[in-house]
């Protein structure tokens, strides 16, 4: 059995690659420490460091490690600062993950009212898309999880937001397919495109185009419009994104033109079945259903 003690210790070492700076840093002396992560190695029954002249790296089972006890002790902390709450008052603690999309703003203004009237209640916003936040909430990491759909909810409670997100193209405001109203699947087919790396998504999209992905000119994915929109500003290619996500108001390079025939997906809000919340969480629920 592995001490949480002994992850974080792990963790300091591979944060900073020295014996000497972990050990200051957890007020140890080296003697300890070595002996303590040479120990985790025997438990796990496989080398976790690669030990240079200058520096200590991680193996692939090391950085394995490492991703799994930065989780194991993030739901530590969670699960501590839930007991911690104030019992006088609703405080405490709300982790929400969300992809991008318009519609968070519904969620932020349930947020908003919900503080002005239990202002200790503090409110964690993880980004990433559909598999982030699933894996996330799978592992109790989140106590929510704003989604696009397309994206499997059985396993999931869920409530619909009441707004729709709009597919569309990102483009450059000079270039030819700028002049049209709308993009029709006849209109991209020789372009280079960057799409989503969500399979959900690209099934969706492939649907739209009618015909199969492998023939379609893409050139690069993304997993958050950000980057992919200094893609398309550089001349890259044409990002397949939804509605409002980049402004292109102004002296913007960009422009966004809906797909046609239109293709426009729900949003909702999702929870682990069956999820044992905070009061915190428990009243933010309350909210949503309250709103939605």
């Amino acid at each position: 059995m592995i001490d949480i003690k002994i992850l974080r210790y792990f963790l300091a070492l591979a944060k900073e690659e020295s014996i000497t700076a972990a050990a200051n840093h957890l007020h140890l002396t080296q003697p300890t420490l070595s002996r303590q992560l040479m120990e985790l190695e025997q438990t796990l029954g496989t080398p976790l460091f690669i030990r240079g002249s200058r520096r200590i790296t991680l193996t692939d089972e090391g950085i394995r490690l490492r991703k799994r006890a930065e989780e194991i002790l993030e739901l530590v902390h969670k699960t501590e600062e839930e007991f911690q709450a104030p019992n006088e008052s609703i405080g405490g603690d709300i982790y929400i993950g969300c992809g991008e999309t318009d519609a968070m703003k519904l969620v932020v203004n349930v947020i908003k009212s919900m503080q002005d009237v239990y202002p200790h209640i503090r409110i964690h916003i993880y980004s990433g898309n559909a598999n982030d936040v699933t894996e996330r909430i799978d592992k109790g990491l989140l106590d929510f999880g704003v989604l696009i759909e397309p994206t499997h909810l059985t396993k999931y409670e869920s409530l619909c937001l009441p707004q729709q997100d709009t597919w569309g193209v990102l483009m450059r405001k000079d270039c030819a397919l700028a002049n049209l109203e709308v993009i029709s699947p006849s209109d991209l087919w020789s372009l280079p495109l960057i799409v989503s790396q969500q399979k959900y998504v690209s099934d969706s999209i492939e649907q739209w185009f009618k015909r199969n992905y492998d023939k379609l000119n893409i050139i690069a994915t993304y997993n958050l419009i950000f980057n992919a929109a200094l893609m398309v500003e550089q001349h890259i290619g044409y990002a397949l994104c939804l509605d409002k996500l980049i402004n292109t108001a102004g002296d913007n390079p960009l422009c966004f033109k809906p797909l046609y025939p239109k293709l426009k997906v729900d949003v909702n809000i999702v929870w682990k079945k069956y999820h044992v919340f905070s009061k915190a969480a428990e009243l933010f629920l309350k909210q949503l259903k309250k709103h939605f």
